[in-house]
Protein backbone atom coordinates (compact mmCIF):
# COMPACT_ATOMS: atom_id res chain seq x y z
CA UNK A 1 0.00 0.00 0.00
CA UNK A 2 1.08 3.40 -0.74
CA UNK A 3 2.50 5.13 2.13
CA UNK A 4 0.45 7.85 2.07
CA UNK A 5 -2.67 6.26 2.17
CA UNK A 6 -1.59 4.26 4.76
CA UNK A 7 -0.96 7.43 6.81
CA UNK A 8 -4.23 8.64 6.03
CA UNK A 9 -5.86 5.88 6.88
CA UNK A 10 -4.13 5.86 10.18
CA UNK A 11 -4.83 9.62 10.81
CA UNK A 12 -8.71 8.80 10.20
CA UNK A 13 -8.95 5.85 12.56
CA UNK A 14 -6.85 7.66 15.39
CA UNK A 15 -9.49 11.09 14.65
CA UNK A 16 -12.54 8.84 15.16
CA UNK A 17 -11.14 6.84 18.09
CA UNK A 18 -10.72 10.62 19.77
CA UNK A 19 -14.21 11.11 19.03
CA UNK A 20 -15.84 8.07 20.25
CA UNK A 21 -13.63 8.52 23.30
CA UNK A 22 -14.57 11.85 23.88
CA UNK A 23 -18.83 11.70 22.75
CA UNK A 24 -19.24 8.07 23.33
CA UNK A 25 -20.37 7.94 19.80
CA UNK A 26 -20.21 4.52 17.82
CA UNK A 27 -20.88 3.21 14.74
CA UNK A 28 -23.86 0.84 17.01
CA UNK A 29 -25.11 4.41 18.27
CA UNK A 30 -25.48 5.81 15.34
CA UNK A 31 -27.35 2.66 13.96
CA UNK A 32 -29.72 2.88 17.21
CA UNK A 33 -30.30 7.25 16.59
CA UNK A 34 -30.73 6.81 12.91
CA UNK A 35 -33.55 4.00 13.45
CA UNK A 36 -35.08 5.55 16.16
CA UNK A 37 -35.69 8.76 14.56
CA UNK A 38 -37.05 8.05 11.17
CA UNK A 39 -39.47 5.51 12.62
CA UNK A 40 -40.62 8.96 14.52
CA UNK A 41 -40.51 10.60 11.26
CA UNK A 42 -42.38 8.38 9.47
CA UNK A 43 -44.98 8.81 12.04
CA UNK A 44 -45.09 12.92 12.05
CA UNK A 45 -47.92 14.52 10.48
CA UNK A 46 -45.68 17.20 8.87
CA UNK A 47 -42.63 15.32 8.00
CA UNK A 48 -44.14 11.87 7.15
CA UNK A 49 -45.92 12.03 4.20
CA UNK A 50 -43.14 13.90 2.79
CA UNK A 51 -40.57 10.60 3.37
CA UNK A 52 -43.40 8.40 2.44
CA UNK A 53 -43.13 9.97 -1.13
CA UNK A 54 -39.70 10.51 -1.54
CA UNK A 55 -37.95 7.12 0.33
CA UNK A 56 -39.20 3.74 -1.63
CA UNK A 57 -36.45 1.57 -0.26
CA UNK A 58 -36.17 2.40 3.68
CA UNK A 59 -33.43 0.00 4.27
CA UNK A 60 -31.47 1.29 1.80
CA UNK A 61 -32.26 4.89 2.92
CA UNK A 62 -31.49 4.11 6.77
CA UNK A 63 -28.05 1.90 5.37
CA UNK A 64 -27.34 5.43 3.58
CA UNK A 65 -27.85 7.85 6.45
CA UNK A 66 -26.14 5.66 8.55
CA UNK A 67 -22.96 6.64 6.66
CA UNK A 68 -23.66 10.13 6.28
CA UNK A 69 -24.20 10.05 10.27
CA UNK A 70 -21.11 8.24 10.71
CA UNK A 71 -19.12 10.58 8.09
CA UNK A 72 -20.67 13.95 9.64
CA UNK A 73 -20.44 12.39 13.29
CA UNK A 74 -17.08 10.49 13.22
CA UNK A 75 -15.63 11.52 9.92
CA UNK A 76 -15.01 8.45 9.07
CA UNK A 77 -15.69 8.46 5.82
CA UNK A 78 -18.17 6.22 4.86
CA UNK A 79 -20.68 8.24 3.24
CA UNK A 80 -20.12 10.10 -0.75
CA UNK A 81 -23.49 11.54 -1.97
CA UNK A 82 -24.53 15.13 -2.55
CA UNK A 83 -27.19 16.32 0.53
CA UNK A 84 -28.14 19.71 -0.95
CA UNK A 85 -28.95 17.65 -4.59
CA UNK A 86 -31.35 15.41 -2.73
CA UNK A 87 -33.20 17.90 -0.50
CA UNK A 88 -33.72 20.66 -3.44
CA UNK A 89 -36.95 18.93 -5.17
CA UNK A 90 -38.74 18.46 -1.60
CA UNK A 91 -41.52 20.61 -0.55
CA UNK A 92 -39.85 21.73 2.49
CA UNK A 93 -39.79 25.08 4.43
CA UNK A 94 -37.98 26.59 7.39
CA UNK A 95 -41.48 24.74 8.94
CA UNK A 96 -40.20 21.41 8.13
CA UNK A 97 -36.25 22.04 9.17
CA UNK A 98 -37.37 22.86 12.60
CA UNK A 99 -39.35 19.80 12.86
CA UNK A 100 -36.52 17.58 11.63
CA UNK A 101 -34.32 19.20 14.36
CA UNK A 102 -37.14 19.13 16.88
CA UNK A 103 -37.22 15.55 16.97
CA UNK A 104 -33.68 14.87 16.13
CA UNK A 105 -32.70 16.84 19.20
CA UNK A 106 -35.17 14.31 21.26
CA UNK A 107 -34.07 11.30 19.72
CA UNK A 108 -30.76 12.01 20.16
CA UNK A 109 -30.91 12.93 23.87
CA UNK A 110 -32.61 9.67 24.58
CA UNK A 111 -30.19 7.59 23.01
CA UNK A 112 -26.36 9.55 22.94
CA UNK A 113 -24.94 10.69 26.19
CA UNK A 114 -25.29 14.33 27.09
CA UNK A 115 -21.55 14.73 24.73
CA UNK A 116 -22.60 12.89 22.03
CA UNK A 117 -26.04 14.37 21.87
CA UNK A 118 -24.63 17.79 22.10
CA UNK A 119 -21.96 16.85 19.35
CA UNK A 120 -24.72 15.52 16.71
CA UNK A 121 -26.83 18.78 17.13
CA UNK A 122 -24.28 20.81 16.56
CA UNK A 123 -24.18 18.99 13.04
CA UNK A 124 -27.31 19.05 13.03
CA UNK A 125 -28.07 22.25 13.29
CA UNK A 126 -25.51 23.35 11.10
CA UNK A 127 -26.79 20.93 8.53
CA UNK A 128 -30.48 21.96 8.36
CA UNK A 129 -29.56 25.52 7.85
CA UNK A 130 -27.34 25.30 5.04
CA UNK A 131 -30.34 22.69 3.11
CA UNK A 132 -32.72 25.42 4.53
CA UNK A 133 -30.70 28.26 2.59
CA UNK A 134 -29.56 26.52 -0.33
CA UNK A 135 -33.43 25.12 -0.92
CA UNK A 136 -34.58 29.02 -0.68
CA UNK A 137 -31.81 30.37 -2.65
CA UNK A 138 -32.34 27.90 -5.55
CA UNK A 139 -35.75 29.00 -5.66
CA UNK A 140 -35.20 32.42 -5.87
CA UNK A 141 -36.45 33.01 -2.22
CA UNK A 142 -35.26 35.79 0.40
CA UNK A 143 -32.60 34.04 2.79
Amino acid sequence: MDPRLEEARTRREQIVAEIVARTGITETQIERLVGTFYARIRDDALLGPIFAARVEDWDTHLKKMCAFWSSVALMSGRYSGQPMQAHLPLPVDGTHFARWLAIFEETANEVCTPAGAAHFMERARRIAESLRMGIAFHRGERI
